[in-house]
Order: C-alpha cells, then sequence, then structure tokens
C-alpha cells in the first residue's frame, strides 16, 4: 500500500511541476541588471546598433525549441521595422551563458541599440505578447 502512496505523490509532483515549468514558458519578464564586466564580446559583435531593438537568441546544437524559436522570431523581425534577430550557439561558448546568466535554452534576450537589456524570455516567445512588451522600444508604426 505504501507503494501505491508514494506513487501517486510521484505524479501529483510531477503534475505540479510540469504546470509550473508551461506556465513560465515563453513569458516575457523585465530585464534583469547588466552584467558586471559588460556583455561578452560575441554578444556586443551582435548587436545591431542601427536598429531600435536587437534580439539575442541563446541556444545550442541540439535544441528543438530553438529550432521553432528561429522560425518564429527570423520572419518576425523581418516584418517588423527597427528589429533584429541574431542567433548565438553557445554549445561550445558555455561562459557566454553563464555571464548572461541564461540557465535554459532557448532564451530571447532583447537588446537596445545601446546595449542596455530591455527584456528576456525563456522557452519559445509568444509572438503577440513579444511584439506588445517590445513596442515602447521599437519606431511608431504610421496609419492609414
Amino acid at each position: 500500500m505504501t507503494g501505491v502512496w508514494v506513487v501517486l505523490g510521484t505524479l501529483v509532483v510531477a503534475a505540479v511541476a510540469g504546470g509550473l515549468l508551461k506556465a513560465r514558458n515563453g513569458r516575457v519578464r523585465a530585464a534583469r541588471r547588466a552584467p558586471a564586466a559588460g556583455l561578452p564580446e560575441p554578444v556586443a559583435a551582435a548587436l545591431d546598433t542601427g536598429a531600435s531593438v536587437t534580439l539575442v537568441q541563446i541556444s545550442t546544437t541540439f535544441c528543438t525549441p530553438c529550432r521553432h524559436t528561429r522560425a518564429l522570431l527570423g520572419p518576425l523581425a523581418e516584418r517588423t521595422d527597427g528589429l533584429n534577430h541574431v542567433e548565438l550557439d553557445v554549445t561550445n561558448q558555455p561562459e557566454v551563458a553563464r555571464a548572461l546568466g541564461v540557465l535554459r535554452t532557448p532564451t530571447t534576450i532583447a537588446y537596445g541599440s545601446d546595449g542596455t537589456e530591455l527584456l528576456r524570455v525563456g522557452g519559445v516567445p509568444k509572438a503577440p505578447a513579444l511584439l506588445e512588451a517590445l513596442a515602447p522600444h521599437l519606431p511608431a508604426r504610421v496609419t492609414d
């Protein structure tokens, strides 16, 4: 009988943990503090000073959600004025992820043209929520 309770308890804990992870996936969060020593060189080199916002996607080689994120952010940046998307593979550069405080991939960090972190998203972003959060930092759209 004890074994049944252990199995049921494990299932409940797993269900709660899964629900929490699902709720956090793709959620836009406020910017973290800037790294003490500035941005790591690969990130600084990836920033587009001509764009209002650069989305830096932190990925790893065998990350399936990273491919989904790339497929979402690439076209989003192409059709949004002032938005640029860059993907950094940190498989062989874990120090970059460590310096940025990235614990999972994909993580997307939005930077202003001056290198200021604006926001970050863990997991696959939700395009409407991301655009809404970035709206104050992007050029105003002209409506007819």
